[in-house]
């Protein structure tokens, strides 16, 4: 498979700048692979898929506010800091990105905060993802990170043009988050409402939580037209052995074994035993997925819709078949489903 491929025509109009008005009312198309089929549902219509001792795992990911804004020394320049990934707790370092970034130099400090009292200084700037920044804060660790958590907003993504809103705290971040670490919302799971999950478990379906701190790797874009050039950020997993449990016991029985989102994929297909069951994992992994590919755990699969050329169309498309997937997108965009992170779902059965 080639990058080419996976280029498809997607109007704007389609890129969802808000949440459907409740989480669980966004539509859902359902494809079923056995016999190719596309029925349009609306998410809370999922129970209906599902029986007892059927599985669900979800990624409990939690997203933090990483879009932080300073001003440079001298100039005053604004500037944008996203904050990628934390490398030293001690010495305050961390690895981001700025914009715009032929304006930062190593050396160069930024301010944050009506009241200055954060301060971030420069210290590298050759690394692959961006800049290194060593932040200078008079205070304990935690009063450091509430400080970050104040100044910092919601990351939306780029696509979304609108500025952040109030209720964005609470819409890109899913109702079961609780390990903070994202700096993207694992957006398949954005759709369940506890009213759902309330009624899936009255129903008898079992849920394991995986973590994987979701990266802007995912979103980074494919520069080669040969897949197998391209290179994925790692991104931090923790797979516990209550989850591995469940999830076995549903390999076992046969049972429907869900994977709510494609980094819940991701997190389980790096840790697969040779008896194609699920080992308990805590580490990093670059895993990048593409057809043909043979997956071990997961027999079903929730997404939202992706856009061209992305690393997580080319994984749907290895779950579904790439050519059911093509004849979906095209019927979603004839049929105005939303895509991307406020966008709409797909079942993949």
């Amino acid at each position: 498979m080639k990058l080419s491929h996976f280029n498809f025509n997607l109007p704007d109009e389609l890129l969802a700048e808000y949440p459907s008005e409740n989480r669980d009312e966004a539509r859902l198309m359902v494809l079923n692979r056995k016999d190719e089929s596309i029925e349009h549902k609306y998410f809370k219509d999922l129970i209906d898929y599902f029986d007892e001792d059927d599985v669900m795992i979800l990624n409990n990911t939690k997203v933090f506010p990483a879009r932080l804004y300073g001003n440079k020394e001298k100039t005053g320049a604004r500037i944008e800091v996203f904050l990628l990934r934390e490398l030293n707790e001690e010495q305050r370092l961390w690895d981001v990105l700025v914009d715009p970034a032929r304006k930062i130099r190593i050396g160069n400090k930024l301010y944050f905060g009506d009241d200055e009292t954060l301060v971030a200084e420069v210290i590298d700037n050759t690394t692959s993802r961006g800049r290194t920044l060593r932040f200078l804060y008079d205070g304990s660790y935690r009063d450091f990170r509430m400080k970050l958590n104040e100044l910092g907003q919601t990351p939306l993504p780029k696509y979304i043009k609108r500025d952040v809103e109030p209720e964005d705290e609470e819409r890109y971040q899913t109702i079961f988050a609780k390990n903070e670490g994202a700096v993207a919302a694992p957006t398949a799971g954005l759709h369940f409402s506890k009213h759902l999950l309330k009624r899936l478990e009255i129903k008898g379906v079992n849920f394991a939580e995986v973590t994987l701190h979701v990266g802007l790797g995912t979103f980074n874009p494919v520069e080669v037209e040969d897949l197998s050039k391209h290179k994925m950020d790692s991104e931090e997993i923790i797979i516990n052995k209550p989850a591995v449990d469940t999830i076995n016991k549903g390999i076992k029985n046969k049972k429907r074994v869900c994977a709510v989102g494609t980094t819940v994929m991701r997190a389980i297909e790096s840790s697969v035993s040779s008896s194609g069951t699920l080992n308990e994992f805590e580490g990093w992994s670059n895993k990048f997925i593409f057809p043909p590919y043979d997956f071990s755990i997961a027999n079903c699969m929730i997404t939202n819709f992706h856009t061209p050329k992305s690393t997580l169309l080319m994984m749907a498309s290895a779950f579904a078949g790439h050519d059911f997937i093509k004849r979906a997108y095209d019927e979603a965009v004839k049929e105005k489903y939303k895509f991307y992170s406020y966008g709409d779902a797909m079942l993949i059965l």
